[in-house]
């Protein structure tokens, strides 16, 4: 399953993020798999598609950030995915 996390960077400071990050890396389990990450131009928020077939392994990852972050999860599928559901 792949998951959009909505990551909203406490007091919308992003500086002790990108400390942690540098310092420590992603921090994510083996089984969470990161694909792809954009910023907003603020610097406020991260927009990142995680990808992993245990939930918990997601959770387990947002643990080890949420002293920094608050965090948003949605499960996603393709636009191409999203249309083969509705086609009968």
């Amino acid at each position: 399953m792949i998951y959009m996390v909505v990551e909203h960077f406490k007091h919308g400071d992003a500086v002790p993020v990108y400390r942690r990050f540098r310092e420590r890396g992603r921090l994510a389990p083996e089984g969470l798999t990161y694909l792809a990450s954009w910023v907003d131009d603020r610097l406020e928020r991260c927009f990142q598609l995680m990808e992993t077939h245990d939930r918990r392994l997601l959770e387990a990852w947002i643990a080890q950030w949420s002293d920094l972050v608050e965090f948003e999860v949605f499960p996603v599928i393709t636009s191409q995915e999203a249309l083969e559901r509705i086609t009968p």
